[in-house]
């Protein structure tokens, strides 16, 4: 009774891990009787899902019953419960069922409780670009996926170079990976840099530029993250994480403390080597301009949610924020 609880924004990634537990489960000669996706604006489509996963498969290999953007663990009312109750319990072990959506489960749920104690949960949440550390072992594990050897000054290169988004990511290693065939090593920084599409425009340097009290190349920055479709509530995101980080290291340190270790588990890093370059880098800032930069984020945040024009919006929050951390600036 295989059942699996996929959920998370990034699409790419979780539609990965569907085709690959798809493929397990098929026989591809008989996958035309045995895959069922039914979308949730079927009626009834938890209903149908339930009894095609009751019904055992034609010929041979398993059924595939896959529930697309099920609102099972976000809302379920009782005769739905007791009908999913039912049927968890019957389906048979030739049947793999998969519930799929994009936010998170309400744990509250008694049907979130119940399709947890039968299900493998995983998630596919975009990790954050601060995530550096996350970033490049994403990268490190799609090579070792594609069969693909970088250096490890490449992985950190490609990180920098395609963030977060995984479509890129498995498009540009693909792009490595043929180039790689001719190649009897690791593919060097000088390999990659040739081939990958690099943008140099991105959230994290958003935060330097601020940080740096650059006003131009800030707005440049803004002007081209906005450009390149870049979700405006996004970049705000990011500038937070980042400028939270910043604030728990200088804090740390402005403590006393010098256990890396320790600064690192205050300031959610996971990589403690990190925490010398972002020493480094809130070296010449107060802490004073950090705390006042966190509040002037979140009016960013709510004016944006609220309707506000971005590009403007935006332009004036950055200068605002540059000119906190201009030379000599609240030192």
């Amino acid at each position: 009774m295989p059942i699996y609880l996929y959920w998370g924004e990034d699409d790419f990634a979780l539609g990965r891990a569907v085709e690959a537990l798809r493929d397990r489960t098929l026989d591809p000669q008989w996958a035309s009787f045995n895959y069922d996706k039914i979308p949730p604006d079927e009626l009834e489509s938890v209903i149908q899902g339930l009894n095609q996963a009751l019904t055992p498969p034609f010929g041979s290999g398993g059924r595939f019953v896959w529930l697309v953007d099920t609102s099972l663990f976000q809302s379920c009312s009782e005769d739905l419960y007791a009908e999913l109750e039912r049927s968890l319990a019957a389906i048979p072990e030739t049947t793999t069922l998969l519930l799929t959506g994009r936010t998170k489960p309400n744990g509250r749920l008694k049907s979130t409780k119940l399709l947890t104690q039968h299900a493998q949960v995983q998630e596919y949440a975009a990790i954050p670009p601060w995530k550096t550390d996350r970033l490049v072992q994403q990268v490190r594990q799609a090579a070792q996926d594609l069969g693909l050897a970088l250096t490890p000054a490449s992985q950190d290169l490609i990180a920098e170079a395609v963030g977060n988004n995984t479509r890129q990511l498995y498009n540009e290693l693909e792009k490595l990976r043929l180039f790689s065939q001719s190649c009897d090593r690791p593919l060097d920084v000088d390999a990659v840099a040739a081939l990958i599409t690099t943008s140099t425009q991105n959230s994290l340097q958003l935060a330097a530029a601020i940080r740096q009290g650059n006003t131009p190349w800030a707005l440049e920055l803004v002007s081209d993250l906005l450009g390149q479709s870049e979700p405006a509530l996004r970049i705000v995101a990011t500038l937070v994480g980042q400028f939270r980080t910043w604030l728990w290291v200088k804090l740390m340190v402005a403590e006393g403390e010098r256990d890396e270790r320790a600064i690192a588990q205050a300031a959610e890093v996971s990589n403690p080597k990190r925490i010398y370059f972002l020493q480094q880098e809130v070296r010449s800032l107060s802490l004073t301009q950090l705390q006042q930069t966190l509040p002037l984020l979140l009016e960013l945040e709510v004016s944006l949610k609220r309707g506000a024009e971005e590009l403007t919006l935006l332009q004036t929050k950055v200068i605002e924020l540059c000119q906190l951390y201009k030379t000599g600036a609240l030192v």
